[in-house]
């Protein structure tokens, strides 16, 4: 007996490769559900080779649904993830609403698979930044062995970041610049993102970091250890799809280049290269998070520098939510309705 999944917004870039994902990796699905915005209801969407027709997300019954996938912006996230859950629906929401709450578990399944088991609590799981999945998957094996004291981070995130809205606009932006038209006036960012760098993600706060920035330390602190110290600052490039990452990390006990470029290749989903780096666009499709340029940082006396790139669609946001209800699965933590009803 399979299970009944809903996936919203299957529309978005995040929720179409959730789909791809979703069908990759042979899932145990008896039916899958696309939801988006009523606007959006009827049309057909893709899953494998078949066509599956798009229904109304405010109108849905999640009564007999198993789990959802929520890739919806913040504030639907806050009005329909209450719900969703009080019908005994889990859901995997990728908002960043829900990541401060003790009673509801992030999971990075490679990083803190344990952690999952608060789930029951709420009945929901957050699917924490893309930004901070990737940096946690090479953190994580070294903090075990060498303790993190400190962690100074700077991205370059990709327009995807922000759906199809973002891309959609970097692609006729570039081709304004290419044919000499009028630009078109920037919507999704806060400036020009057209052979430009945005040293902005998401609004500001008050502290002068953005609320991206903050996400990014208050789900490290969360999910691997509070006493690290983290500085992010976050930056929007003209790529549609990855996130790079320069990293610096200061640890408390020494350790050496060969033992770090030993402990990352035996991590899981991790890829390492001792010669030469990927870039963004290498990596598209891919599900590793790719290290390279691992060198010592000069600037203490037990740090290291790397350079670490992911395809933010994937690791970054759909791959990990499936390995999330992988997760489920194999902790026997999710059954499906008619299963659970006759218990």
């Amino acid at each position: 007996m399979g299970f009944k999944i809903a996936v919203a917004d299957a529309t978005c870039s995040v929720g179409r490769e959730l789909l791809n994902v979703l069908r990759e990796r042979s899932f145990p699905v008896d039916e899958v559900v696309p939801l988006a915005f009523r606007k959006s209801s009827g049309i057909e969407i893709s899953y494998g080779d078949r066509l599956l027709k798009v229904s109304a997300l405010d109108h849905y019954d999640f009564s007999d649904t198993d789990l959802c996938f929520l890739a919806v912006s913040d504030d639907l996230s806050k009005k329909v993830v209450p719900h969703i859950a009080q019908s005994g629906c889990t859901i995997i929401d990728h908002s960043s609403v829900w990541n401060k709450d003790p009673d509801i578990p992030l999971i990075v399944p490679e990083v803190n698979p344990e952690a999952i088991t608060a789930f029951k609590k709420r009945n929901i799981i957050v699917n924490p930044d893309s930004s901070t999945i990737q940096l946690l998957m090479v953190l994580k094996p070294l903090h075990d062995v060498a303790q993190i004291r400190r962690v100074i981070v700077s991205t370059y995130e990709s327009v995807s970041n922000c759906g199809d809205e973002g891309m959609n606009e970097l692609f006729k932006q570039s081709r304004c610049v290419f044919f000499a038209d009028p630009m078109v006036v920037s919507k999704a960012f806060s400036k020009r993102i057209a052979f430009n760098v945005i040293p902005q993600v998401d609004k500001f706060l008050e502290n002068g970091y953005t609320s991206k920035e903050w996400r990014m330390l208050t789900e490290i602190h969360k999910i691997l250890d509070p006493k690290i110290r983290l500085a992010a600052t976050a930056v929007l490039v003209p790529v549609f799809i990855g996130h790079g990452e320069a990293v610096n990390v200061e640890f408390k006990n020494p350790i050496s280049l060969a033992k770090a470029r030993d402990i990352l290749e035996n991590a899981p989903g991790v890829f390492v290269l001792h010669r030469g780096y990927m870039t963004p666009y290498e990596v598209v499709a891919e599900d590793a998070v790719y290290v390279s340029r691992i060198r010592k940082d000069l600037t203490v006396n037990n740090g290291l520098a790397f350079w670490i790139v992911c395809d933010n669609l994937r690791k970054g946001a759909a791959l990990n939510a499936i390995q999330i209800a992988e997760l489920l699965l194999k902790r026997r933590l999710l059954f499906p309705r008619a299963r659970r009803d006759r218990k």
